[in-house]
């Protein structure tokens, strides 16, 4: 095996052959569809209920955020925001992090840092309070 974990062989073809004896069951067994996943089926439902949706090629994980995005390039083009950020991260102790939707940067000079929320999960209001805590900033909800 190589460094990174994967064989110096292109093929199973390519293989001695006491080795492919003993790689082609594990490709086959690979290869088979899950039995609990039949191929056919709709993907499973989000657990908020959040649709993923893509503008202007970037994945935002839900409409909520993601028209917020489109409100906030036409607040650009108007003027009234200078930029703003996607996905900031808060680092906080504990080696975790709290990565809010959106950094605005408005043209009064304010910072207005902003969270498309559908639903307050209790994990959420604590990392919330955490941030407002240690940062100074107060994250308001779209």
């Amino acid at each position: 095996m190589s460094r990174r974990g994967t064989l110096r062989f292109s093929s199973l073809a390519a293989m001695p052959d006491a080795m492919r004896r003993l790689a082609e069951p594990k490709v086959q067994q690979i290869a088979a569809p899950s039995p609990r996943e039949p191929s056919g089926t709709a993907p499973r439902a989000s657990k908020y209920g959040n649709h993923p949706t893509t503008v202007d090629g970037f994945r935002f994980d839900s409409k909520r955020e993601a028209n917020h995005y489109n409100r906030l390039k036409l607040r650009v083009a108007a003027g009234e925001v200078l930029f703003f950020l996607r996905q900031v991260p808060f680092h906080l102790p504990g080696n975790t992090r709290y990565v809010v939707d959106f950094l605005e940067f408005h043209a009064d000079g304010s910072v207005h840092v902003v969270d498309a929320k559908g639903k307050e999960t209790q994990t959420f209001r604590l990392k919330k309070r955490q941030v407002e805590q240690l940062y100074p900033v107060r994250i308001e909800l779209v």
